[in-house]
């Protein structure tokens, strides 16, 4: 230092040891909201669509089945009804089919009906033919059933109650324990 100056802190220095401000606000409105949007989000499944139509009168329908059978929906008011659209090209209806085949047998009492989705019914008939099939496959040649239930791919399952109301749509493979928390405890045991 020389004689007569002032010693003058470095203003450099000074800022360093300082928090911008702007920046910590900025960073603030930007991670807040995120961490918010984390905590509401945990804990639910992504997968999930919730539907429409829960709750509300299932779609009516008016169709034959692979076996040239007609199947009406006003018909079934009175049973619990598992409406399962699929189709052989869809690696998880595949995977799905031994378990429906089962809860069919397990549940005499309730309906299940198997829609084919966006496929050949020769080719649903071949598969049939050839895995089993303890149900009724109903074929929707113009894809209105799958329109009218708002199926968005398959496997999608909607469990219809007694009133013919869509009690609950799964989207995905369904389990045992899903099926068993609709329809109660099996009514046959295996």
């Amino acid at each position: 230092m020389s004689r007569g100056s002032v010693h003058r802190p470095d203003r450099r220095r000074q800022r360093r040891g300082r928090v911008n401000l702007f920046v910590l606000v900025g960073g603030l409105a930007v991670i807040v909201p995120l961490l918010v949007l984390f905590a509401v989000s945990f804990g639910n499944d992504p997968h999930e669509v919730p539907s429409v139509l829960e709750h509300t009168p299932a779609p009516q329908f008016h169709l034959q089945d692979l076996d040239g059978k007609t199947w009406d929906l006003a018909s079934l008011r009175g049973k619990k009804v598992v409406l399962n659209f699929w189709s052989t090209w869809c690696v998880p209806c595949r995977q799905e089919h031994p378990l429906l085949q089962q809860a069919a047998r397990l549940y005499p009492d309730v309906v299940f009906l198997g829609a084919v989705y966006s496929d050949e019914p020769a080719k649903c008939r071949a598969y049939l033919t050839r895995e089993g099939t303890a149900y009724a496959h109903l074929v929707d040649p113009e894809g209105r059933l799958a329109i009218d239930y708002g199926v968005a791919g398959v496997p999608e399952t909607y469990f219809i109650d007694e009133s013919g109301v869509i009690a609950h749509k799964a989207v995905g493979p369904v389990s045992a324990p899903l099926i068993q928390s609709l329809l109660g405890p099996p009514q046959r045991s295996m």
